[in-house]
């Protein structure tokens, strides 16, 4: 890339981040109720979210062959337990994380 389209890379992603940042305080203002869909979405969206990432991660899992998907579950179950211990999101998916990288390294290479 030249000089010229790094900088308009740059500026078409500013600008991007800056109108989604900034669009939702133009579009619900403070003085009206945020619409019962948006709420919706709000609570909504993170739990589907979660949900299709569990999804993709466990999608090539083969309870059949290989390791038959126990380093899986146990990183499941840490992640489950850290959460329900102390509910912190940051904290179950860096637990979970480590948890799977040991088992598939250590335990079952």
């Amino acid at each position: 890339m030249t000089t010229t389209q790094q900088i308009i890379t740059i500026a078409i992603c500013v600008l991007g981040t800056m109108t989604t940042r900034f669009l939702p305080f133009l579009v619900f203002s403070s003085k009206k109720p945020t619409p019962q869909y948006v709420q919706y979405v709000g609570k909504a969206l993170p739990c589907a979210i979660f949900a299709m990432l569990v999804v993709y991660c466990l999608k090539n899992v083969s309870l059949l062959s290989g390791t038959h998907g126990i380093p899986e579950f146990i990183s499941i179950v840490v992640v489950v337990l850290l959460h329900l211990w102390k509910r912190q999101m940051l904290l179950s998916i860096a637990g979970g994380t480590a948890c799977y990288m040991i088992l598939v390294q250590l335990l079952f290479p």
